[in-house]
């Protein structure tokens, strides 16, 4: 029987470990705090991430990384971006050689402006030889909980690493298409809640279906943009870890970027948004570190831009799409034109 650890138990972690143990792999989840792992382990709950869903008796409830991760051969990364850093050098002293870990986040480090993927990397032992992969795409955690079908990507720099993973989470209900451009997976993944919080921001102000399509559509130019220069490929931004994660997130009752939004658009602060919910909103941070990015790669990002100044500096919204709509004129496919992305 294959063995797997998922470390982190949010709604994404513990919605994967019920994939892995519907796969019939033996499944370990380790719970940071003691005390949710002994609730979840006589409850069957995750009463604060996952409410209202049973967690297979087979899937071992565990606090300890040790026990969590003794002879795992994939370790699943579900941890929110910004403690990626801390958990996967913790985590790295108890992993196996040639397993190969995989990062379930969507988001960027403040501090570095790394991917997950790069910091799961520069965490581990240098002694310890393990592969890297990446799953991302429009996966709501309450979804495939409740196992509705759902289609991601799984990506790593090695085919026959890819196809891996899809073989350890493909089954009726959760369908998995592999991808070589990790840099390109991840951004998808990280900057489409920038996007989100826009979109739920022009909710909350009150604005039409037209505002909201028009933020999408000029944001998904932005992701691309920025990707690009980062190393991405153009096609991998139109598949599901790009497209198809904004359309989710951007609309969806279940995410919690949207849902930031649309309470800082009815005027809410930030820190009312953050302080009302257990859950991370990795948008708010990942903004940060598009807006770093587009600086320090001179990259023209004016939704992210306009972002990060309501987020950070206490712009009023309004004020905000009053700037965007001012903008000069210019073609709509401008990189497209000037052969940037050809």
């Amino acid at each position: 029987m294959v063995k797997a650890a998922v470390i982190g138990a949010g709604s994404w972690g513990t919605a994967i470990s019920q994939i892995l143990a519907d796969n019939g792999t033996e499944v370990r989840l380790w719970v940071r705090r003691k005390k949710l792992a002994e609730r979840i382990k006589i409850t069957r709950e995750n009463s604060e991430y996952l409410p209202g869903i049973r967690i297979p008796d087979e899937i071992i409830i565990t606090n300890e990384l040790e026990e969590a991760l003794e002879g795992a051969e994939f370790v699943v990364m579900a941890v929110p971006s910004q403690a990626m850093r801390e958990i996967a050098g913790a985590a790295g002293k108890y992993m196996e050689n040639k397993s190969i870990v995989i990062s379930a986040a969507k988001g960027i480090e403040i501090r570095t402006l790394r991917r997950m993927s790069q910091i799961i990397r520069e965490q581990m032992p240098k002694d310890l030889e393990v592969e890297i992969a990446v799953i991302s795409g429009p996966s709501h955690a309450e979804e495939v909980a409740r196992r509705l079908p759902t289609a991601v990507v799984a990506a790593a720099e090695k085919k026959d690493v890819a196809e891996k993973v899809q073989d350890l989470f493909m089954n009726s209900y959760f369908r998995v298409y592999t991808n070589l451009d990790v840099i390109g997976v991840e951004m998808g993944g990280a900057l489409k809640n920038i996007i989100a919080i826009c979109a739920g921001i022009a909710e909350g102000l009150g604005f039409g279906d037209n505002t909201r399509a028009a933020l999408i559509t000029r944001g998904i130019m932005e992701i691309i943009r920025l990707g690009v220069k980062m190393g991405g490929q153009v096609s991998t931004f139109f598949g599901l870890s790009g497209v198809g994660d904004v359309i989710v997130t951007c609309n969806s009752m279940f995410s919690r970027n949207r849902r930031a939004g649309i309470e800082i658009g009815r005027g809410k602060t930030v820190k009312e948004v953050v302080g009302s919910t257990n859950m991370v909103i990795e948008g708010i941070y990942t903004t940060k570190a598009a807006y770093d990015l587009a600086r320090k790669h001179k990259i023209e990002m004016p939704i992210t831009e306009k972002a990060y100044e309501v987020l950070y500096e206490g712009k009023d919204p309004v004020d905000a799409v009053k700037e965007l709509m001012g903008r000069r004129g210019k073609h709509e496919m401008e990189e497209l034109i000037n052969k940037e992305w050809i």
